[in-house]
């Protein structure tokens, strides 16, 4: 359905472009050279006013379908993740290659619960502008430059020929300014999810530390993790600042191709004035989709990041589950565990070593430890 809506109101939002040009070339050129009057133009006034009317109810159309569809995916893949996490459990394999283990601060996703708190909460929030922004202007960007092409070539073909060589200038910018802008703000959201984990730890931890005076090591340490978090996202923005330079430069350049060309050929007299008017109206509308393309895409650069990490945490195959059925009877069975030793991969010491456990019928037994010495692993075997 979102599809459907974004290339209807992105076709609209053209066609209304291109009407919008053609009628304002028809008012100028009947009021300056024509020498018509208010009176003689008002048919044309009006239906001027009805499409520049039309185009912003268009907008705010797509603007209102785009952000509800971006709450319900949102909504969608926060559950998504949750739901999969919950899934996983305590024997979840770690994204990094280890397994996670919930005695030691790791979910079953064998992310720390700080990075996955912000995974699904600021992370999942970020795809807004990937949905809301950026996936619509993508729409508008194919549809509303080969329209402008059309309708140009059908008054001034010099005009069209200019824009559609310079148009494809400005998605290859793009492309080369992306691939480092999408690095980069991977790894300022790796950064962050380390700052966040390690923050959430030191928290649960700080009594310890504040007994063993540790405590402000534990401050040079999230100071440390701070500034490299300022320095990754320092490194994004001066990228995005760079790129919308280049694309507004190199669309302002087009646009000044296609007027120059069509002011020497104004005084030649190769071209009508309606039609170079036609033209050089149109000409910007061709280009603006692309600009504002690059600049929701910086915006929703850090959305993607954490939309890859969901999807890897999604992937995870989860954990098998037993199919035995024939149970004893409640009361009758009793629990053992020989030399029971579990090791993760990534791990050089085993989580349980020659661990044995019997559990009478009807007894209650404790699991104490310090955190991390294996009380989930025990309740996962």
């Amino acid at each position: 359905m979102f599809l459907f809506w974004s290339v209807g109101l992105g076709a609209g939002q053209g066609l209304l472009i291109v009407a919008q040009g053609w009628l304002l070339a028809v008012v100028v050129t009947g009021a300056f050279l024509e020498g018509r009057g208010v009176g003689e133009l008002g048919g044309a006034l009006t239906w001027l006013a009805v499409v520049v009317c039309a185009r912003a109810g268009v907008v705010w159309a797509g603007e209102l379908v785009a952000s509800r569809c971006s709450a319900r995916a949102k909504s969608q893949l926060r559950e998504a993740l949750l739901g999969h996490v919950a899934a996983l459990g305590a024997a979840g394999v770690d994204l990094s290659g280890g397994a996670g283990e919930s005695g030691d601060g790791k979910t079953g996703t064998g992310m720390g619960t700080g990075a996955l708190a912000l995974l699904a909460g600021r992370g999942v929030d970020g795809l807004d502008g990937y949905f809301s922004l950026y996936l619509p202007q993508v729409f508008l960007s194919v549809m509303v430059p080969v329209m402008v092409v059309v309708a140009v070539a059908s008054e001034d073909w010099i005009s069209a020929a200019i824009i559609a060589v310079t148009v494809p200038l400005i998605p290859l910018f793009m492309a080369l300014v992306g691939a480092v802008t999408g690095e980069r703000n991977g790894r300022a959201l790796a950064v962050l999810e380390a700052l966040s984990g390690h923050f959430l730890e030191v928290v649960r931890g700080l009594p310890t530390l504040k007994v063993f005076g540790r405590s402000r090591a534990q401050v040079r340490a999230m100071r440390e993790l701070a500034e490299s978090y300022r320095r990754a996202a320092m490194g994004v923005l001066r990228v995005t600042f760079l790129s919308s330079l280049i694309l507004e430069l190199v669309a302002t350049i087009s646009v000044a191709l296609v007027a120059v060309g069509i002011g020497v050929r104004l005084l030649d007299g190769d071209v009508g004035l309606r039609a170079g008017l036609f033209a050089l109206v149109l000409a910007p509308e061709a280009y603006l989709p692309l600009r504002r393309l690059g600049a929701h895409y910086h915006a929703s650069t850090e959305g993607m990041a954490a939309g890859e990490r969901v999807f890897e945490v999604l992937e995870r195959p989860l954990p098998a589950r037993g199919t035995r059925r024939d149970f004893p009877r409640a009361g009758r069975a009793e629990i053992r565990m020989e030399g029971l030793t579990v090791s993760y991969p990534g791990r050089d010491e085993p989580a349980l070593r020659d661990f044995s456990l019997r559990i009478e019928p009807g007894e209650t037994v404790a699991l104490v430890g310090a955190s991390g010495c294996g009380k989930s692993t025990v309740l996962g075997e």
